[in-house]
């Protein structure tokens, strides 16, 4: 997988040109999610990062997932289909598209605003201390998985 820079502007654009072809009908080709709690989803990973009061995982699953899932997410390699997603991510309840659309959209638009240097060495709640090219490897790949879910 190539992965781009997603802190560039160009690249931000492509994903969010993305996004709008999405719609409130927009069936996933995998997965349980539908398309407005795949939004919400992507969201959290974000909170994640700008919300300095997320909760941190504890001691113990931090260690654990920085050693055994951290790498797989921060790597070149595609998800794969159906991949586990820590508990605080999965979403369960209704969503409202147009409201997780537009919160989507601006975290992308965030990311590029902070720029890499926002993220390097930044603290991650669950897989600690990351790079900024872990951030944007891990930023890229999780929204081009999701994306490719929902077939734009």
């Amino acid at each position: 997988m190539k992965i781009q820079n997603i802190y560039s502007t160009p690249v931000a654009e492509q994903f969010i040109g993305r996004i709008n072809k999405l719609s409130p009908n927009t069936q996933n080709q995998w997965g349980k999610m539908n398309v407005s709690q795949m939004m919400a989803h992507c969201n959290v990973s974000y909170d994640m990062a700008f919300d300095e009061n997320y909760k941190k995982s504890s001691s113990f699953l931090r260690f654990i997932l920085k050693n055994l899932a951290k790498k797989g997410l921060v790597n070149e390699s595609p998800l794969s289909k159906n991949s586990s997603t820590a508990s605080e991510m999965i979403i369960k309840t209704a969503k409202d598209f147009d409201i997780e659309k537009s919160k989507l959209v601006s975290n992308i638009q965030n990311l590029v605003t902070k720029g890499e240097n926002y993220f390097h060495l930044k603290d991650h709640p669950g897989f600690g201390v990351m790079t900024k090219e872990e951030w944007n490897n891990f930023y890229y790949k999780h929204l081009d998985h999701h994306l490719t879910q929902f077939g734009v």
